[in-house]
């Protein structure tokens, strides 16, 4: 267990991070971070998204390789913010299918499907600008390898063209999704002390992550 004052030297993390908008954010041992292989079989299996992005599986690190990556590191910053966006009971059941099949299923519902995808996109946008602003401040402060991630898909570019060529665009952007290699953002909010509501009520919200050396 750390000393608290050990936590405390990053407590300008935590600051910067609610100024930014978070809901909460702790600052914590990675021996929380709970990384599991069952979470990337998630991705394999239950995806729509899976292997479109190289920010996703199987271009990234194995959660085999991640825990390792993760036990190099000393503490972590976990952050949860909300994401404004509403969705009622009856859209949450097309939220899962890709637009041909909503449209097949129901084309009075389809223009609200794309109006959360496309307020789901902006937020994640959002969300890594904020992440790629904590770590940047880890980094002017004596932690060079300093490392975010967010939940969910790259949203960086609408198409990623590098599953075809292997090379990045934006590699200054480019972050991992947390499930990707294998973090189990539920428990790992448990350990952490940071409540995430599943199934979501009416607005989903949507974690971040900035490994510190």
């Amino acid at each position: 267990m750390p000393a608290k004052n050990e936590l405390e030297k990053f407590e300008f993390l935590r600051k910067l991070a609610m100024d930014l908008g978070a809901l909460d954010a702790k600052i914590i041992p990675t021996n929380k971070i709970v990384v599991e292989d069952r979470v990337v079989l998630k991705c394999k299996v239950g995806c729509n998204n899976y292997g479109k992005t190289l920010a996703c599986p199987p271009h990234v690190p194995t959660a085999e390789e991640f825990r390792k990556i993760v036990a190099e590191y000393r503490y972590a910053i976990f952050m949860k913010f909300n994401t404004q966006i509403e969705a009622d009971a009856e859209l949450k059941n097309y939220l899962s299918m890709t637009e041909a099949e909503v449209a097949a299923a129901s084309k009075e519902m389809l223009p609200k499907w794309k109006k959360f995808w496309s307020e789901w996109n902006n937020h994640k946008k959002d969300l890594l600008t904020m992440t790629l602003k904590v770590e940047k401040e880890a980094m002017n402060n004596g932690y060079p390898l300093a490392f975010g991630m967010v939940s969910g898909m790259c949203h960086v570019c609408e198409e990623c063209s590098g599953v075809k060529t292997g090379i990045c665009i934006h590699p200054t952007l480019r972050r991992y999704s947390e499930e990707a290699v294998g973090v189990n953002v539920q428990a790992t909010a448990k350990k952490t002390g940071l409540k995430l509501t599943y199934p979501w009520p009416k607005t989903p919200e949507s974690f971040a992550m900035v490994l510190i050396d």
